[in-house]
């Protein structure tokens, strides 16, 4: 059996670089759920004063990574570490995450009707503004009539989902390996829920009544033709990392992935100013995808663990 199980069932896991004015505002609406949760910071070697703060902070954990690892090594990082400190269940999210106060509750509410049946669960992620943050959205499955019975509960099956808010049990983690580290930025997330869900036959679900706030700084999602020129070069991870995704996914993901870019070329024809450096991100990214081949990660001693616990419970 598991020795030195925590307090709490759910460990939340905040994912931080150089944002600390956020992330104090993100453990605060951690702080202030109706539903308890210990706070695990991964802060991804921090050049600002991020670290100073955690380290006078007595009712949080954090640890430091000591190289910035990007959100796929950071969550990677994290999951690993809630998983290992023998938590029940695993809330992942950025440093600019603010869940609204029952956020965690309607989660575990959603977890106790679905019976534990699902994959992954997913927050509605509003801007700012109150309108919905678009870059959050998920993709819903197309025909959710087979399970209409949920909608009343407010559940609506997904096929992924981001790392804004994303509820998972320790148990799936096991089963599905963890973010792929090597994405670094863009991608891990989706990469992951599809993971489980197209690829592993395991429904994720959208908890309509669990909110959060992302505080970005503009609500107008990712587009390589209109984006500033400072974070243009940032998009070849996005393209690499969506090329090794869709490969993962048969003829129909590689055609998904081809029109994908088609968009982004015509995009850059008729918006992107200079257009030199965003064709040349856009070609590098898609060219890399083709050999990028990483392997994922499984904690197999913990999956070990977890089915012999799994049997049990199924014992009692």
């Amino acid at each position: 059996m598991m020795q030195n199980k925590p307090k709490n069932r759910v460990a939340a896991v905040v994912v931080t670089y150089n944002r600390l004015e956020l992330l104090k505002k993100c453990v605060a609406s951690l702080q202030e759920q109706t539903a308890p949760c210990d706070v695990l910071i991964v802060d991804n070697a921090s050049t600002d004063e991020t670290s100073q703060w955690l380290k006078l902070q007595t009712s949080i954990a954090f640890r430091n990574t000591g190289s910035n690892l990007g959100g796929a090594g950071g969550f990677n990082y994290g999951m690993r570490w809630a998983v290992e400190a023998g938590y029940d269940y695993v809330w992942v999210m950025d440093d600019d995450t603010l869940p609204k106060t029952n956020a965690l509750e309607r989660l575990l509410d959603a977890d106790e009707i679905l019976k534990g049946n699902y994959g992954w669960l997913s927050s509605v992620a509003l801007w700012t503004d109150g309108s919905e943050c678009r870059m959050n959205r998920q993709k819903l499955k197309k025909n959710n009539c087979e399970y209409g019975s949920l909608l009343k509960d407010g559940l609506v099956q997904a096929e992924q989902a981001t790392f804004v808010s994303l509820f998972l049990p320790a148990e799936k983690i096991c089963r599905f390996g963890l973010p792929i580290k090597e994405f670094f930025l863009w991608g891990d997330d989706i990469e992951y829920t599809r993971r489980i869900a197209v690829r592993g036959n395991m429904m994720g679900y959208v908890v309509r009544s669990s909110q959060v706030v992302h505080a970005t700084r503009n609500n107008m999602g990712s587009n390589v033709a209109r984006d500033s020129i400072e974070r243009v070069e940032r998009y070849f991870y996005s393209f690499r990392n969506e090329v090794y995704l869709y490969r993962q996914e048969g003829f129909k993901g590689r055609m998904h992935c081809a029109v994908k870019r088609c968009q982004d070329f015509f995009r850059i024809v008729c918006y992107g100013k200079p257009k030199g450096i965003r064709f040349r991100v856009l070609f590098c990214g898609i060219r890399a995808g083709w050999s990028f081949s990483p392997e994922v990660e499984y904690l197999e001693k913990y999956t070990k663990r977890m089915l012999t616990e799994n049997m049990e419970k199924q014992g009692n």
